[in-house]
């Protein structure tokens, strides 16, 4: 069975960045995430969904 949620390295890992970048981002609203008790964490759906979506620049 698949993890639900992630870790912030997890997360890193799977974007292929920094765990400073993935805390960066998660100040600036740049990656859903949630705050639990001091902890941040991300959904894995969540987040395999908003990979998928083409971001412009």
């Amino acid at each position: 069975m698949e993890k639900v949620t992630l870790s912030v390295n997890e997360v890193a890992e799977l974007i292929g960045v920094s765990a400073a970048t993935i805390y960066t981002m998660v100040r600036l609203n740049e990656i859903p995430c949630k705050k639990i008790r001091g902890r941040i964490i991300f959904h894995r759906e969540t987040i395999d969904k908003w990979l998928a979506i083409p971001t412009v620049k």
